[in-house]
């Protein structure tokens, strides 16, 4: 029996964005619907594009309409579309690990593609910026080696008049400089072998929380939580769409 993942209001929503982009084509909004309902299924479970239900359509046609709209910057303009209402009282930065599968190699430069050896094995790292209901906000792959603290101007480049919370893989004085100069306050915890080690507010500091609980809904994705694109593109947008999916809740 077939499940309906989205509801209706938040496919109203998805629709109306849809509709609004030029160069994609719609088609009927039942049948719209049902690629979207596929794209979840996807994400869901983890699934070989062949092994996508018969009621969703030929697997191949639905795998060409993704991949084209991930070419055409879809995915990620739904999740910039749908994260404009945030709060940004507060502003969340880490990184998680995800575990790539074989199948995800082969494609490219490994390191172009977000792929790298860890001491996990072989990986890829999101980092990411929530807001302070713990919503994806922005997003950057890299490889699984990659320092976290690398990302930060990046994840933090248009951030504002906002306190930004990190833990202290983000401790450096240099980022503490370029936050504030942002007229941010910075929650981020010294490392303890700082000469001169700053003061921050622990009880802002217990709301980091919130982007470890996202990392924690995105891993109910298996799509996320295993790598298996080749492309960093199409894991990209099928990152995209998870974090705009959890807007929609």
């Amino acid at each position: 029996m077939k499940k309906e993942y989205i509801n209706e209001v938040a496919w109203g929503k998805i629709l109306a964005f849809l509709r609004g982009n030029k160069g994609i084509y719609t088609g009927s909004p039942s049948k719209c619907k049902n690629f979207v309902e596929a794209i979840f299924w996807m994400a869901r479970t983890g699934a070989q594009w062949r092994e996508l239900p018969f009621y969703y359509g030929s697997w191949n046609s639905v795998f060409k309409r993704f991949n084209s709209w991930s070419r055409k910057n879809v995915w990620n303009k739904l999740l910039q579309h749908f994260s404009q209402d945030s709060d940004l009282e507060y502003v969340m930065i880490d990184s998680t690990i995800i575990r790539a599968h074989a199948c995800a190699a082969g494609y490219g430069d490994q390191p172009e593609q977000g792929l790298g050896r860890s001491a996990g094995g072989f990986t890829s790292k999101i980092h990411a910026k929530v807001d302070a209901l713990g919503n994806l906000l922005k997003f950057v792959v890299t490889p699984g080696q990659t320092s976290d603290i690398t990302q930060a101007r990046n994840l933090l480049s248009d951030v504002y008049n906002a306190q930004v919370l990190g833990d202290k893989g983000y401790s450096s004085k240099k980022l503490k400089s370029i936050i504030e100069s942002n007229n941010c306050y910075v929650v981020i915890p010294p490392k303890s072998n700082f000469l001169e080690p700053w003061d921050y507010d622990e009880h802002i500091y217990k709301e980091r929380h919130l982007i470890e609980c996202f990392f924690s809904k995105i891993k109910y994705f298996r799509r996320v939580f295993s790598r298996f694109d080749k492309s960093m593109r199409n894991f990209v947008a099928f990152i995209s769409f998870v974090g705009a999916c959890l807007w929609l809740r």
